[in-house]
């Protein structure tokens, strides 16, 4: 990558940002495509995240991807924000147009695409999400459209109710789920909790009672516990590695107008992955 005097900058918003993957990714396709950008990860305290927003308008900064513990803090901030992400009530990706700055979120998106890439056929199914945080939010608004049903588990009851309720003004399929001990008629289940992170944690439902042709999915971007437990079970399965992927992507693409070489940024992912 050649840095000059007109390369437009990007960054990534989070904290802690050190251990983020998407600088790979993104530098990855500009230094494929040519274009004119440099991505860079900064960590932003929570502190400093009205100040950090300021200078995106100041420096000219074209575009911002914004990760925990920011997403939904910094949208007061924004001078609009997309249907989508307004539903979500998280922004994982501004761009700056001239000074205003527009909020969006490609994690749903990313997300669907991720699933059509694996093959998995989601419509029509009955899926079990468990977690009701922001990421289910992101991928529950999109699973609901074409879902039989889709049931929410959380044991933070309030957080629960509140998605289940936001999600039935706009859907007629969705249900609570009270726990995940009878997995009997489920096709798709979805751990979007981050139980998994540690090789230590349980995992968030037993994929052992699932019934034969079930899906096992996790948001985490690697094999967790619940996912080698779920392959034990003959069962099929998927990791966040491709949400990832693909919210880059479609994040990428609200940018620079292009839509970026997406095997060139998947083969960055792997890379970084062997890294850490």
């Amino acid at each position: 990558m050649n840095i000059t005097a007109s390369t437009r900058l990007l960054a990534l918003f989070g904290h802690p940002a050190g251990h983020s993957l998407s600088p790979q990714m993104h530098n990855a396709a500009f230094g494929q495509t040519g274009q004119d950008y440099c991505y860079l990860a900064i960590d932003v305290k929570p502190e400093d995240l009205p100040d950090a927003v300021r200078a995106v308008r100041a420096l000219g900064i074209r575009g911002v991807n914004i990760t925990v513990p920011h997403k939904e803090k910094v949208i007061p901030f924004l001078d609009e924000v997309d249907k989508e992400a307004a539903f979500i009530g998280a922004v994982n990706t501004i761009v700056n147009d001239g000074g205003r700055l527009k909020g969006y979120n490609t994690d749903g998106r990313g997300f669907i695409q991720s699933l059509a890439e694996e093959k998995i056929d989601w419509e029509g199914k009955n899926i079990l999400i468990c977690g009701a945080g922001g990421a289910s939010r992101a991928v529950s608004y999109y699973l609901s459209e074409k879902a039989r049903t889709l049931r929410i588990f959380d044991l933070d009851k309030g957080k629960l109710e509140k998605l289940a309720g936001d999600l039935k003004r706009i859907r007629n399929n969705v249900e609570t789920a009270g726990d995940v001990s009878n997995l009997e008629g489920v096709d798709i289940l979805i751990n979007a909790t981050p139980l998994g992170l540690k090789e230590t944690d349980p995992v968030p439902a037993d994929p052992l009672k699932l019934p034969p042709g079930s899906v096992a999915g996790d948001l985490i971007y690697r094999q967790t516990p619940f996912l080698r437990e779920a392959r034990k079970a003959g069962l099929k399965t998927f990791h966040g590695l491709g949400m990832l992927l693909w919210q880059g992507v479609f994040a990428q693409e609200l940018w620079t107008g292009v839509r970026p070489p997406h095997e060139v940024m998947r083969e960055a992912l792997l890379n970084g992955m062997q890294g850490h």
